[in-house]
């Protein structure tokens, strides 16, 4: 997993729609819908072991989406901005208790035999996925609201992914309740409509060829993010997070 590097380009910027068919070109080429775990899952041929041990290492994932957003929403100047950023959160920590995505990802546990003190357990979290979380909050925190919002258009992708997804765990996956995969449902919505959003946002913000070289690298790592998070889950990594 590499971290994206600055670039120094003199060049003219490119045009809006060549932009954003690099953007495209990233997560067409590097998105983790391509990954062999992902795919194995899609084909029906994960075992009950192993199907759960991705669902409790990804909660990892998913429970520091939020932090990542409010880290992002502190970079934002404008109010108008700020309230845009700020539905992303109550998305995923909803409005009150036993709303928002990370609710509907614990019922997913629980669909799949999971409780949800298992989820909510650090201890279980595979290092490898650990330490790729860690990379992409750390990114998140650290670099400009531009680096951090175009890192975040893997969403542009992730609609297909959740359709793809839900069929095959209705088809493959009849051991898991079909209520477990409201996550999936509601992300097809959700996934799209933050995509195009950050998309315009970094439209509008890269205007030098150095900024939108920049916009690409990060979406490359965060693809690469992704990739490592599996990589690991693929592995079993050894120990520490190893779900029955």
């Amino acid at each position: 997993m590499t971290a994206p590097v600055r670039a120094e380009s003199t060049a003219s910027p490119w045009p809006a729609a060549e932009f954003t068919a690099r953007l495209r070109a990233v997560t067409a080429e590097r998105y983790h819908d391509r990954h062999p775990f992902n795919l194995r899952m899609h084909q029906g041929e994960l075992t009950p072991a192993e199907v759960r041990r991705w669902i409790a290492n990804r909660f990892h994932y998913q429970r520091h989406i939020p932090v990542k957003d409010a880290l992002i929403l502190a970079k934002l100047e404008r109010p108008v901005l700020r309230r845009a950023w700020l539905r992303r959160i109550r998305d995923h920590d909803g409005s009150t208790e036993g709303e928002g995505g990370i609710e509907r990802w614990l019922r997913l546990g629980e669909a799949a035999g999971l409780a949800r003190d298992e989820l909510w357990d650090t201890s279980r979290v595979l290092p490898g996925v650990r330490l790729a979380v860690e990379r992409y909050v750390t990114f998140c925190g650290r670099r400009p609201a531009l680096d951090a919002v175009a890192a975040s258009l893997t969403e542009l992708s992730a609609p297909d992914l959740m359709r793809t997804r839900i069929a095959a765990f209705e088809r493959h996956y009849p051991w898991i309740d079909p209520a477990g995969l409201a996550y999936f449902r509601t992300r097809v919505g959700q996934g799209a409509r933050d995509g195009e959003e950050a998309l315009a946002l970094v439209l509008a913000w890269a205007r030098t060829r150095p900024q939108q070289e920049r916009a690409v690298a990060a979406l490359a790592f965060k693809c690469d993010v992704l990739w490592a998070l599996l990589d690991s889950v693929d592995r079993g990594d050894g120990g520490a997070g190893g779900v029955p």
